[in-house]
């Protein structure tokens, strides 16, 4: 499996520089940092007291990094699962909090699995996902994967504003679908029909 920074830097390169999309709830961002992770962390990188978008843009790519490799994937404690979930319950976290843990005990409850869906990574959280990986390793990230697309396709269905990142304007895949499919083995990536088909409906 790649390392954990390395995993970080490719995140890092997927995030892309400064954007503030009024329609993204995360505010001014920078590598995929928010502000309000930076003000969480008590990060001031102007040093004038105050936690603010001066502080985002100042945000370097190593700094980015490293915030991810401790706040986003150690003290979640995303080392304790399966390596074929690393990193995508990792990219996951970085995109979506907690509920890239969700994601995964939604679905270790699907597999028969007696999981709390609370978005910590606990003992039975653990020893469930090795579980399920037993026998299965090469299935594990693909079905987690899979899960993960289909929570970004119903976060879009139920809020019209989030898909654009889900949907491209010439009705292609989105930034979010691209991004789950990464993660996914080539055979089991949507059809562009197929996508096209899953977000019809949307105006």
């Amino acid at each position: 499996m790649k390392s954990v920074s390395k995993i970080a830097e490719e995140i890092v390169a997927r995030e892309g520089g400064f954007v503030n999309d009024p329609d993204d709830p995360g505010g001014a961002t920078n590598w995929g940092v928010t502000i309000h992770t930076l003000r969480r962390l008590g990060l001031d990188l102007t040093g004038d007291g105050v936690v603010s978008e001066a502080d985002v843009r100042r945000l370097t790519k190593a700094q980015a990094v490293d915030i991810y490799v401790e706040h986003y994937f150690k003290r979640p404690g995303i080392a304790a699962l399966p390596d074929p979930l690393q990193p995508s319950v990792f990219d996951m976290y970085v995109n979506a909090g907690s509920n890239a843990v969700r994601v995964l005990q939604r679905m270790l409850v699907k597999m028969g699995h007696d999981t709390t869906v609370d978005g910590a990574i606990g003992p039975q959280t653990v020893r469930n996902a090795h579980a399920a990986a037993v026998g299965a390793a090469d299935l594990i990230a693909d079905a987690y994967g899979i899960e993960r697309r289909n929570y970004y396709y119903a976060l879009a269905d139920a809020r019209p504003a989030s898909r654009k990142y889900a949907r491209k304007r010439d009705g292609g895949k989105g930034g979010w679908i691209v991004r789950a499919e990464e993660f996914i083995a080539q055979r089991f990536h949507l059809t562009e029909s197929q996508h096209r088909a899953r977000t019809a409906s949307w105006a």
